[in-house]
């Protein structure tokens, strides 16, 4: 990076790594939102059901003897992940703002070491 300020080359570098960090949260918390929707409309299912209920271990179907407790298990397993999915969402405003602070940082440096260039907001 040539003629860029060692200050700014590691604002740079923050940048990129709290970039790479955002995009990691952000897939993990759709995935655990995903999953979490799918547990609820079980749950949904679950409780309808009438009948013998059955659930997967491994690749054998085996019937539930205590639906109750399948229940329990299940909004248990729906709360764990809305905690997850709620954890992730502050972790994820975190490094939004994180991110748009080095944006503006370097944006603002950027600007202050090429005065020269046209400006772009004009």
């Amino acid at each position: 990076m040539n003629g860029i300020s060692p200050q700014l080359q590691n604002q740079i570098a923050q940048f990129q790594q709290v970039q790479q960090q955002l995009q990691a949260v952000s897939t993990q918390k759709a995935q655990y939102d995903a999953q979490r929707r799918e547990m609820m409309r079980t749950l949904e299912e679950l409780k309808a059901a009438t009948g013998d209920v059955y659930k997967s271990a491994g690749s054998l179907l085996v019937k539930v003897e205590d639906k109750a407790a399948l229940v329990a298990d299940l909004e248990e397993s729906v709360e764990t992940m809305e905690v997850r999915v709620n954890s992730l969402g502050r972790q994820e405003t975190s490094l939004q703002e994180k991110y748009k602070t080095l944006s503006e940082s370097i944006n603002a440096a950027m600007g202050n070491a090429r005065p020269a260039a046209p400006s772009d907001e004009e």
